[in-house]
This record gives structure tokens, C-alpha cells and sequence, in this order.
């Protein structure tokens, strides 16, 4: 999906197709594929940076929670870990917009 495209997307349904490459990656990384585990942590990655940069959500509060979101994925999956995040609670963060996304079909 393009850049473009991307901005026709509500804020929900971007944010619950991220959620779903984020739990492609959990999975593929508790497997040990590490191949498909870059593929969909970096999809992820570059999905959210489109979201950041859609001229919907730069009014402060947003973009500080979408770069945030993406600063724990990156501490979560190569960093330290600092904020504590586990499979469980990535996925539950990102399942709340899948939702909200399907509701309002």
C-alpha cells in the first residue's frame, strides 16, 4: 500500500493493520524465522512512519503517542526492553483499533 493510500485509511484501521504486522512479528520471532520476523517488524515500521507522517494526526498529543508507539516496538523487539512490554500487551494495545476499525464498517 502506498503512502497515499494509506491517508484515506482512518486512524483505527491504520493503526489495526500495523497491529497486525506487530503480531506477524511476535510470531515469527517466537518461531525463530528471523526472515519473516524483519519483513513484518519492518512493514510495521514503515507502515507507522506513514502514519506519522499523514497530515491528519500531526497535532501534538497524536504524533507523540504514534512515536511513541514506535519507540517501545523498536525497545521491545532490539532494544533493552525499558518499558516492559511483552506479546500480550503489544497486541492488546493494537487490538482495541482492529476493533474499533470493524465496527465502524
Amino acid at each position: 500500500m502506498s503512502a497515499g493510500r494509506w491517508c484515506t485509511l482512518s486512524l483505527a484501521e491504520q493503526l489495526g493493520n500495523i497491529g497486525s504486522e506487530v503480531g506477524r512479528a511476535i510470531m515469527r520471532q517466537q518461531e525463530g524465522d528471523r526472515e519473516r520476523f524483519q519483513s513484518a517488524f519492518d512493514r510495521a515500521l514503515e507502515l507507522l512512519d506513514f502514519t506519522c507522517a499523514d497530515p491528519r494526526w500531526l497535532h501534538l498529543p497524536r504524533l507523540q503517542e504514534l512515536l511513541r508507539t514506535r519507540e517501545v516496538l523498536c525497545d521491545y523487539f532490539y532494544g533493552d526492553n525499558q518499558h516492559i512490554s511483552t506479546p500480550e500487551s503489544l497486541e492488546k494495545y493494537f487490538y482495541h483499533f482492529a476493533f474499533a476499525a470493524r465496527k465502524d464498517r
